[in-house]
């Protein structure tokens, strides 16, 4: 478990004229490793992962572990089809990721007797320490607490990525609680959902698996340092202090538009830098997310 601690950051895939804009994702991979950070998810949401094929999938693999100078990587691997899936488990294995972060994507609901059967069939498949990626907000499966103890009973499920919710202090802490009493403390747990990560991190949470980190990884980690150190106080002002960037996640659809933007407002990455169909942002609200990057001096 410990290797699913501290800040997760999240690279986003820069994408050219259709392709992958290899030179900016290599960019963004050294620029953790300077930053620090002490792992790297490759091809999470933040990532466009299930707008890349499974080929492009393996080459981003590759790049992020032979750029990652020791840093440990985990790779997503969710897909439609379990045979795809399986096929990004081994391209991630090939790459010599540490790790591989799974999310049930499907187009038909998912049971949750569906979501465990993946589970079993990935983890029977492979000796890599897999991260249960809990983001109804894309896929549309909400986990119960009953499937989380379930999962954490597999062999080779180390951590749970979980949903960041509006709570109070003792509240959350209670809601940590109580998954690790249901998963009998087996796994670590992650917290996710930007302007949450202090809130997550103080209340127990083990690691931040954060989206923008993956773009601005020096103000997260500030956050994530402060909270695993017991200076709760601290890591919460230096969230409040980003309360404009959360704003902006709010108001425009969530993380992905926004950590575009500001990667493409600090020369990070080309313009246009999403998959199609996903336009990004407007001239008007990257304007507006360039104002809120510079009055917060973020770099």
């Amino acid at each position: 478990m410990t290797l699913f601690t501290g800040l997760s950051a999240f690279p986003l895939t820069p994408i050219h004229e259709e392709e992958i804009d290899e030179a900016a994702y290599v960019g963004l991979i050294q620029r953790l490793v300077t930053a620090g950070v002490d792992s790297i998810t490759a091809l999470g949401s933040t990532g466009s992962y299930a707008y890349l094929s499974t080929d492009e999938r393996a080459r981003i693999a590759q790049l992020s572990v032979d750029h990652a100078a020791g840093i440990p990587v985990f790779v997503g691997v969710g897909a439609l089809r379990t045979r795809e899936v399986l096929a990004n488990v081994r391209a991630a294995e090939i790459a010599g990721a540490q790790g591989i972060l799974l999310a049930p994507v499907s187009y038909q609901p998912l049971t949750e007797d569906d979501v465990y059967g993946l589970f079993a069939t990935v983890t029977s498949a492979t000796d890599l320490p897999v991260v249960v990626y809990d983001n109804p907000g894309t896929t549309h499966f909400t986990f119960t607490t009953d499937l989380y103890a379930r999962l954490a009973g597999l062999d080779g499920v180390e951590s749970i990525k979980i949903p960041g919710q509006a709570m109070s202090p003792t509240d959350f802490t209670a809601h940590i609680e109580r998954i690790r009493a249901a998963t009998d403390n087996q796994v670590s747990i992650g917290i996710s959902g930007d302007a949450f990560g202090a809130a997550g991190l103080n209340a127990g949470c083990d690691a931040w698996y954060t989206a923008v980190g993956g773009t601005l990884p020096a103000p997260m980690l500030e956050i994530t340092r402060a909270a695993r150190s017991g200076e709760t106080d601290r890591a919460v002002e230096l969230t409040a202090e980003l309360q404009p960037l959360w704003d902006l996640f709010a108001e425009f659809g969530g993380s992905l538009r926004v950590t575009a933007a500001i990667a493409e407002h600090l020369g990070l990455v080309g313009p246009d830098s999403l998959p199609l169909p996903i336009l990004g942002l407007t001239d008007v609200q990257k304007r507006k997310v360039a104002e809120v990057i510079e009055g917060l001096n973020l770099r």
